[in-house]
Protein backbone atom coordinates (compact mmCIF):
# COMPACT_ATOMS: atom_id res chain seq x y z
CA UNK A 1 0.00 0.00 0.00
CA UNK A 2 1.08 3.12 -0.66
CA UNK A 3 0.22 6.22 1.84
CA UNK A 4 -0.41 9.63 0.25
CA UNK A 5 0.14 12.41 2.83
CA UNK A 6 -0.59 16.09 1.84
CA UNK A 7 -1.56 19.21 4.49
CA UNK A 8 -4.56 20.20 1.97
CA UNK A 9 -7.65 18.12 0.80
CA UNK A 10 -8.77 19.28 -2.72
CA UNK A 11 -7.64 22.56 -1.67
CA UNK A 12 -4.60 24.84 -3.28
CA UNK A 13 -3.24 23.66 -6.15
CA UNK A 14 -1.14 20.86 -4.17
CA UNK A 15 -3.78 19.60 -2.80
CA UNK A 16 -5.75 19.17 -5.52
CA UNK A 17 -3.15 17.90 -7.44
CA UNK A 18 -2.34 14.65 -4.21
CA UNK A 19 -6.33 14.10 -4.23
CA UNK A 20 -6.13 13.86 -8.33
CA UNK A 21 -3.24 11.57 -8.05
CA UNK A 22 -4.93 9.10 -5.20
CA UNK A 23 -8.00 9.29 -7.15
CA UNK A 24 -5.71 8.08 -10.58
CA UNK A 25 -3.71 5.63 -8.96
CA UNK A 26 -7.33 4.19 -7.45
CA UNK A 27 -8.33 3.54 -10.66
CA UNK A 28 -5.78 1.81 -12.23
CA UNK A 29 -5.75 -0.81 -9.69
CA UNK A 30 -2.79 1.00 -6.97
CA UNK A 31 -3.40 0.57 -3.74
CA UNK A 32 -3.45 3.84 -2.36
CA UNK A 33 -4.35 5.63 0.60
CA UNK A 34 -4.57 9.37 1.47
CA UNK A 35 -3.91 11.07 4.79
CA UNK A 36 -4.63 14.29 5.06
CA UNK A 37 -4.67 17.10 8.00
CA UNK A 38 -8.23 17.71 7.84
CA UNK A 39 -10.92 16.43 4.95
CA UNK A 40 -12.95 18.68 2.93
CA UNK A 41 -15.53 16.09 1.48
CA UNK A 42 -16.30 12.52 1.84
CA UNK A 43 -13.47 10.35 -0.30
CA UNK A 44 -12.92 7.04 -0.95
CA UNK A 45 -9.76 5.65 0.88
CA UNK A 46 -9.09 8.81 2.60
CA UNK A 47 -8.65 9.58 6.15
CA UNK A 48 -8.02 12.91 8.37
CA UNK A 49 -5.57 12.65 10.70
CA UNK A 50 -8.10 15.36 12.56
CA UNK A 51 -10.72 12.37 12.72
CA UNK A 52 -12.12 13.58 16.31
CA UNK A 53 -12.89 17.39 17.48
CA UNK A 54 -9.83 17.49 20.16
CA UNK A 55 -7.45 16.24 16.96
CA UNK A 56 -9.60 19.12 14.59
CA UNK A 57 -8.26 21.40 17.78
CA UNK A 58 -5.13 20.36 17.94
CA UNK A 59 -4.48 20.67 14.03
CA UNK A 60 -5.85 24.16 13.88
CA UNK A 61 -3.58 25.08 17.21
CA UNK A 62 -0.51 23.43 15.21
CA UNK A 63 -1.21 25.30 12.31
CA UNK A 64 -1.61 28.87 14.55
CA UNK A 65 1.60 28.03 16.39
CA UNK A 66 3.69 27.15 13.13
CA UNK A 67 2.89 31.04 11.97
CA UNK A 68 3.35 32.59 15.52
CA UNK A 69 6.56 30.62 15.53
CA UNK A 70 7.62 32.90 12.44
CA UNK A 71 5.76 36.43 13.50
CA UNK A 72 8.90 37.55 15.55
CA UNK A 73 11.04 36.70 12.18
CA UNK A 74 8.91 37.74 9.44
CA UNK A 75 10.09 41.10 7.38
CA UNK A 76 6.33 41.96 7.12
CA UNK A 77 2.86 40.66 6.45
CA UNK A 78 3.27 40.25 2.11
CA UNK A 79 6.08 37.04 3.27
CA UNK A 80 3.39 35.64 6.31
CA UNK A 81 2.91 32.63 4.42
CA UNK A 82 6.04 32.60 1.98
CA UNK A 83 8.04 30.93 4.59
CA UNK A 84 7.67 27.68 6.42
CA UNK A 85 9.41 26.82 9.73
CA UNK A 86 8.09 23.68 9.75
CA UNK A 87 8.73 23.65 13.97
CA UNK A 88 5.39 22.37 14.54
CA UNK A 89 3.49 19.11 13.27
CA UNK A 90 2.18 16.01 14.01
CA UNK A 91 3.82 12.89 15.17
CA UNK A 92 2.08 10.07 12.83
CA UNK A 93 4.95 8.08 12.99
CA UNK A 94 2.69 5.40 15.07
CA UNK A 95 -0.54 6.08 13.00
CA UNK A 96 -2.02 2.26 11.33
CA UNK A 97 -1.68 3.49 8.08
CA UNK A 98 1.53 4.30 8.34
CA UNK A 99 2.16 1.07 9.89
CA UNK A 100 1.09 -0.66 6.64
CA UNK A 101 2.27 1.73 3.88
CA UNK A 102 4.71 0.00 1.81
CA UNK A 103 5.98 3.27 0.61
CA UNK A 104 5.11 6.88 1.87
CA UNK A 105 4.46 9.67 -0.47
CA UNK A 106 4.87 13.14 0.42
CA UNK A 107 2.91 16.03 -1.22
CA UNK A 108 2.71 19.46 0.26
CA UNK A 109 3.20 19.12 4.00
CA UNK A 110 3.47 22.31 5.72
CA UNK A 111 1.57 24.85 7.82
CA UNK A 112 1.48 22.77 11.27
CA UNK A 113 0.66 19.04 9.48
CA UNK A 114 4.43 17.87 9.59
CA UNK A 115 7.22 19.02 10.87
CA UNK A 116 11.09 18.31 10.51
CA UNK A 117 10.79 16.52 13.30
CA UNK A 118 7.58 14.68 12.01
CA UNK A 119 9.36 14.19 8.85
CA UNK A 120 12.36 12.25 10.64
CA UNK A 121 10.27 10.15 12.67
CA UNK A 122 9.28 9.38 9.23
CA UNK A 123 12.26 8.90 7.57
CA UNK A 124 14.32 6.63 10.71
CA UNK A 125 11.26 4.03 10.06
CA UNK A 126 13.38 3.17 6.79
CA UNK A 127 10.57 2.73 4.28
CA UNK A 128 11.13 3.96 1.09
CA UNK A 129 9.60 7.79 0.86
CA UNK A 130 8.69 9.15 -2.54
CA UNK A 131 8.29 13.14 -2.31
CA UNK A 132 6.50 15.18 -5.14
CA UNK A 133 7.20 19.05 -4.72
CA UNK A 134 5.26 21.53 -5.39
CA UNK A 135 7.17 24.02 -4.80
CA UNK A 136 10.87 24.85 -4.05
CA UNK A 137 11.10 24.74 0.65
CA UNK A 138 12.05 21.01 0.18
CA UNK A 139 15.53 22.66 -0.29
CA UNK A 140 15.83 26.26 0.60
CA UNK A 141 16.23 27.10 3.88
CA UNK A 142 12.51 27.28 4.19
CA UNK A 143 10.97 29.62 1.31
CA UNK A 144 8.44 28.23 -0.70
CA UNK A 145 9.97 30.09 -3.80
CA UNK A 146 12.85 31.91 -3.95
CA UNK A 147 12.14 35.23 -5.51
CA UNK A 148 15.67 35.60 -7.13
CA UNK A 149 17.91 34.18 -4.13
CA UNK A 150 20.30 31.57 -4.94
CA UNK A 151 21.67 30.78 -1.45
CA UNK A 152 19.77 27.66 -1.83
CA UNK A 153 22.35 26.83 -4.58
CA UNK A 154 25.57 26.87 -1.94
CA UNK A 155 23.24 27.28 2.05
CA UNK A 156 20.63 29.44 3.01
CA UNK A 157 21.58 32.29 5.26
CA UNK A 158 21.09 36.01 4.84
CA UNK A 159 17.41 35.20 4.20
CA UNK A 160 15.15 38.19 2.27
CA UNK A 161 12.05 37.05 3.76
CA UNK A 162 13.52 37.76 6.79
CA UNK A 163 13.23 41.16 9.40
CA UNK A 164 16.62 40.92 10.45
CA UNK A 165 18.37 38.56 7.62
CA UNK A 166 22.31 36.95 9.41
CA UNK A 167 24.71 34.66 8.58
CA UNK A 168 23.37 31.89 11.27
CA UNK A 169 19.49 32.85 11.05
CA UNK A 170 16.33 30.53 10.96
CA UNK A 171 17.10 30.09 7.03
CA UNK A 172 20.36 28.78 7.86
CA UNK A 173 19.39 26.92 10.53
CA UNK A 174 16.80 24.90 9.00
CA UNK A 175 18.77 24.38 6.01
CA UNK A 176 21.12 22.59 8.34
CA UNK A 177 18.59 20.47 9.79
CA UNK A 178 17.21 19.37 6.41
CA UNK A 179 20.59 18.61 5.29
CA UNK A 180 21.22 16.24 8.34
CA UNK A 181 17.44 14.84 8.06
CA UNK A 182 18.09 14.09 3.81
CA UNK A 183 21.41 11.89 4.67
CA UNK A 184 20.05 8.58 5.84
CA UNK A 185 16.68 8.80 4.03
CA UNK A 186 15.16 6.58 1.26
CA UNK A 187 13.97 9.60 -0.69
CA UNK A 188 12.98 9.81 -4.34
CA UNK A 189 11.84 13.44 -5.04
CA UNK A 190 9.87 13.88 -7.75
CA UNK A 191 9.05 17.71 -9.24
CA UNK A 192 5.83 17.90 -11.71
CA UNK A 193 7.99 20.01 -14.32
CA UNK A 194 11.63 19.85 -15.98
CA UNK A 195 12.08 23.14 -14.76
CA UNK A 196 11.99 21.85 -10.82
CA UNK A 197 14.05 19.00 -11.40
CA UNK A 198 16.59 20.80 -12.69
CA UNK A 199 16.45 23.50 -9.66
CA UNK A 200 16.48 20.07 -7.37
CA UNK A 201 19.21 18.81 -9.05
CA UNK A 202 21.72 21.69 -9.05
CA UNK A 203 20.42 22.46 -4.72
CA UNK A 204 22.78 21.98 -2.09
CA UNK A 205 20.66 19.65 -0.12
CA UNK A 206 19.24 17.95 -2.87
CA UNK A 207 22.14 17.35 -5.49
CA UNK A 208 22.83 13.64 -3.83
CA UNK A 209 18.98 12.04 -4.40
CA UNK A 210 17.25 10.31 -6.68
CA UNK A 211 14.95 12.75 -8.57
CA UNK A 212 12.38 12.80 -12.01
CA UNK A 213 10.39 14.31 -13.49
CA UNK A 214 6.27 13.20 -13.24
CA UNK A 215 3.67 16.12 -14.40
CA UNK A 216 0.39 16.33 -12.26
CA UNK A 217 -2.75 14.56 -13.46
CA UNK A 218 -6.16 15.57 -14.31
CA UNK A 219 -9.32 14.14 -15.51
CA UNK A 220 -9.18 14.47 -19.66
CA UNK A 221 -12.73 12.94 -19.39
CA UNK A 222 -14.57 15.58 -17.00
CA UNK A 223 -12.02 19.12 -17.88
CA UNK A 224 -13.14 18.78 -21.78
CA UNK A 225 -14.46 21.05 -24.27
CA UNK A 226 -18.19 22.14 -23.59
CA UNK A 227 -20.74 24.33 -25.49
CA UNK A 228 -19.30 27.90 -25.15
CA UNK A 229 -22.73 29.59 -25.47
CA UNK A 230 -24.38 27.70 -22.82
CA UNK A 231 -21.34 28.42 -20.65
CA UNK A 232 -21.46 32.17 -21.07
CA UNK A 233 -25.61 31.62 -20.09
CA UNK A 234 -24.35 30.23 -16.97
CA UNK A 235 -22.55 32.90 -16.06
CA UNK A 236 -24.16 35.85 -17.76
CA UNK A 237 -21.12 36.63 -19.63
CA UNK A 238 -21.72 38.39 -23.37
CA UNK A 239 -22.06 36.18 -26.16
CA UNK A 240 -20.59 38.08 -28.49
CA UNK A 241 -17.57 39.21 -27.33
CA UNK A 242 -14.13 38.31 -26.77
CA UNK A 243 -13.14 36.78 -23.49
CA UNK A 244 -9.74 36.16 -21.54
CA UNK A 245 -10.13 34.58 -18.23
CA UNK A 246 -7.57 35.42 -15.27
CA UNK A 247 -7.87 32.37 -12.54
CA UNK A 248 -5.68 32.95 -9.05
CA UNK A 249 -6.61 31.39 -6.09
CA UNK A 250 -5.36 34.88 -4.21
CA UNK A 251 -5.71 37.69 -7.09
CA UNK A 252 -3.68 39.95 -5.57
CA UNK A 253 -1.15 37.43 -4.42
CA UNK A 254 2.45 39.57 -6.42
CA UNK A 255 3.38 36.54 -7.45
CA UNK A 256 0.48 35.87 -9.66
CA UNK A 257 1.45 39.09 -11.93
CA UNK A 258 -1.58 40.73 -12.71
CA UNK A 259 -0.49 44.29 -12.40
CA UNK A 260 1.33 43.15 -15.87
CA UNK A 261 -2.26 41.78 -17.14
CA UNK A 262 -3.83 44.94 -16.37
CA UNK A 263 -1.04 46.56 -18.35
CA UNK A 264 -1.48 44.24 -21.11
CA UNK A 265 -4.96 45.11 -21.56
CA UNK A 266 -4.07 48.56 -21.58
CA UNK A 267 -2.93 47.71 -25.64
CA UNK A 268 -5.62 49.56 -28.18
CA UNK A 269 -6.17 46.33 -30.47
CA UNK A 270 -7.42 44.82 -26.93
CA UNK A 271 -9.99 47.61 -26.51
CA UNK A 272 -12.74 45.99 -27.05
CA UNK A 273 -12.03 42.01 -24.96
CA UNK A 274 -13.57 41.88 -22.00
CA UNK A 275 -12.16 40.19 -18.53
CA UNK A 276 -13.10 37.28 -16.55
CA UNK A 277 -11.76 36.61 -12.87
CA UNK A 278 -11.99 33.94 -10.52
CA UNK A 279 -10.54 33.49 -6.88
CA UNK A 280 -10.60 35.69 -4.23
CA UNK A 281 -10.69 39.17 -3.83
CA UNK A 282 -13.63 42.43 -4.41
CA UNK A 283 -14.88 43.59 -7.26
CA UNK A 284 -12.89 46.60 -6.50
CA UNK A 285 -9.86 45.34 -6.69
CA UNK A 286 -9.95 45.63 -10.44
CA UNK A 287 -12.15 48.92 -10.75
CA UNK A 288 -8.73 50.13 -12.38
CA UNK A 289 -8.71 47.33 -15.38
CA UNK A 290 -8.71 49.22 -18.70
CA UNK A 291 -11.59 47.22 -20.40
CA UNK A 292 -15.17 45.94 -18.79
CA UNK A 293 -14.00 42.80 -16.13
CA UNK A 294 -16.62 40.25 -14.73
CA UNK A 295 -15.43 39.22 -11.25
CA UNK A 296 -17.35 35.97 -11.04
CA UNK A 297 -15.16 35.40 -7.31
CA UNK A 298 -13.90 32.05 -5.67
CA UNK A 299 -15.39 29.20 -7.26
CA UNK A 300 -15.13 26.00 -5.45
CA UNK A 301 -17.16 23.61 -7.85
CA UNK A 302 -15.27 21.91 -10.35
CA UNK A 303 -18.24 22.01 -12.56
CA UNK A 304 -18.41 25.27 -12.30
CA UNK A 305 -14.80 25.50 -13.00
CA UNK A 306 -15.46 23.64 -16.10
CA UNK A 307 -17.90 25.65 -17.48
CA UNK A 308 -15.42 28.70 -17.00
CA UNK A 309 -12.92 27.80 -19.07
CA UNK A 310 -15.12 26.72 -21.88
CA UNK A 311 -16.67 30.38 -21.37
CA UNK A 312 -13.51 31.95 -22.25
CA UNK A 313 -11.37 32.39 -25.57
CA UNK A 314 -7.97 31.54 -23.19
CA UNK A 315 -6.34 31.86 -19.96
CA UNK A 316 -3.89 34.59 -19.31
CA UNK A 317 -1.53 33.31 -16.91
CA UNK A 318 1.23 36.25 -16.01
CA UNK A 319 2.78 34.37 -12.75
CA UNK A 320 6.13 35.34 -11.85
CA UNK A 321 7.16 32.06 -10.25
CA UNK A 322 4.96 28.95 -10.44
CA UNK A 323 5.64 24.86 -10.71
CA UNK A 324 2.88 23.35 -12.93
CA UNK A 325 -0.36 25.68 -12.65
CA UNK A 326 -3.27 23.52 -12.38
CA UNK A 327 -5.08 26.21 -14.16
CA UNK A 328 -3.43 26.12 -17.14
CA UNK A 329 -3.72 22.38 -17.18
CA UNK A 330 -7.57 22.26 -16.78
CA UNK A 331 -7.96 25.10 -19.41
CA UNK A 332 -6.05 22.94 -21.91
CA UNK A 333 -8.16 20.16 -21.19
CA UNK A 334 -11.11 22.27 -22.16
CA UNK A 335 -9.56 23.48 -25.37
CA UNK A 336 -8.84 26.68 -24.09
CA UNK A 337 -5.20 28.02 -25.22
CA UNK A 338 -2.96 29.39 -22.57
CA UNK A 339 -1.13 32.60 -22.78
CA UNK A 340 1.96 32.54 -19.83
CA UNK A 341 4.79 34.15 -18.79
CA UNK A 342 8.45 32.03 -19.54
CA UNK A 343 8.95 31.27 -15.58
CA UNK A 344 8.82 27.95 -14.12
CA UNK A 345 7.17 24.86 -15.67
CA UNK A 346 4.59 27.21 -17.65
CA UNK A 347 6.43 27.01 -20.39
CA UNK A 348 6.64 23.14 -20.85
CA UNK A 349 2.83 23.22 -20.35
CA UNK A 350 2.31 25.99 -23.18
CA UNK A 351 3.30 24.75 -26.45
CA UNK A 352 5.05 27.81 -27.84
CA UNK A 353 2.68 28.97 -31.12
CA UNK A 354 0.97 25.53 -31.31
CA UNK A 355 -1.07 25.33 -28.28
CA UNK A 356 -0.63 29.04 -26.83
CA UNK A 357 1.78 31.51 -26.52
CA UNK A 358 4.95 32.02 -24.12
CA UNK A 359 5.20 35.51 -23.28
CA UNK A 360 8.56 37.04 -21.81
CA UNK A 361 8.54 36.72 -18.28
CA UNK A 362 7.58 40.39 -17.10
CA UNK A 363 7.03 41.97 -20.00
CA UNK A 364 3.51 43.42 -20.72
CA UNK A 365 4.09 43.98 -24.36
CA UNK A 366 4.66 40.44 -25.17
CA UNK A 367 1.88 39.46 -22.93
CA UNK A 368 -0.45 41.37 -24.99
CA UNK A 369 1.46 40.26 -27.95
CA UNK A 370 0.48 36.78 -26.52
CA UNK A 371 -3.20 37.73 -26.43
CA UNK A 372 -3.14 38.79 -30.22
CA UNK A 373 -1.61 35.84 -31.27
CA UNK A 374 -3.89 33.47 -29.71
CA UNK A 375 -6.96 35.31 -31.05
CA UNK A 376 -5.66 35.45 -34.74
CA UNK A 377 -4.44 31.71 -34.30
CA UNK A 378 -7.26 30.45 -33.51
CA UNK A 379 -10.52 31.41 -35.85
CA UNK A 380 -10.76 27.66 -37.05
CA UNK A 381 -10.44 26.32 -33.76
CA UNK A 382 -6.39 24.43 -33.95
CA UNK A 383 -4.79 26.29 -31.24
CA UNK A 384 -8.00 24.65 -29.34
CA UNK A 385 -7.15 21.05 -30.36
CA UNK A 386 -3.64 21.21 -30.10
CA UNK A 387 -4.20 22.59 -26.24
CA UNK A 388 -6.47 19.37 -25.81
CA UNK A 389 -4.11 16.86 -27.40
CA UNK A 390 -1.06 17.93 -25.25
CA UNK A 391 -3.17 17.64 -22.29
CA UNK A 392 -4.46 14.58 -23.34
CA UNK A 393 -0.97 13.08 -23.82
CA UNK A 394 0.92 14.48 -20.97
CA UNK A 395 -1.54 14.94 -17.93
CA UNK A 396 -4.33 12.64 -18.47
CA UNK A 397 -4.53 10.39 -15.22
CA UNK A 398 -3.94 6.83 -16.61
CA UNK A 399 -0.54 8.48 -18.33
CA UNK A 400 0.83 9.82 -14.96
CA UNK A 401 -1.09 6.99 -12.66
CA UNK A 402 1.19 4.86 -14.85
CA UNK A 403 4.54 6.70 -14.16
CA UNK A 404 3.81 6.48 -10.89
CA UNK A 405 3.00 2.98 -10.62
CA UNK A 406 6.62 2.01 -12.80
CA UNK A 407 8.15 4.38 -9.64
CA UNK A 408 6.51 2.35 -6.68
CA UNK A 409 7.55 -0.73 -8.27
CA UNK A 410 10.97 -0.11 -8.84
CA UNK A 411 11.34 1.18 -5.21
CA UNK A 412 9.55 -2.37 -3.72
CA UNK A 413 11.47 -4.04 -5.80
CA UNK A 414 14.83 -2.06 -6.63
Amino acid sequence: MVLQLSTFHWEGGAGVAAARLHQALLDAGTDSRLMVSQTSRPDPQTTAWADDSWKSKKAWGNFVLERLNFLPYEKDRSVRFAFSPAAIGADISGHPLVKQASIIHLHWINFGFLSLQSLEKLFTLGKPVVWTLHDMWTFTGGCHYNRGCERYLSHCCYCPYLKKPGEYDIAFAQFEKKLKLYQNADLTLVSPSRWLDNLVQKATLTTGLRSLTIPNCIDTDFFMPGDRTDARKAFGLPADKKLLLFAGANTQDPRKGFSYFREAMRHPELADIEVMILGKGQPENFKDMPVKTHFLGKISDANKMVQAYNAADMLVVPSLEDNLPNTIMEAMACGTPAVGFDTGGIPEMIGHLGSGFVSTSRSSPSLSEGIQWVLEHNGDGTVSRNAREKAMQYYSEKVVAGQYSQLYQSLCHG
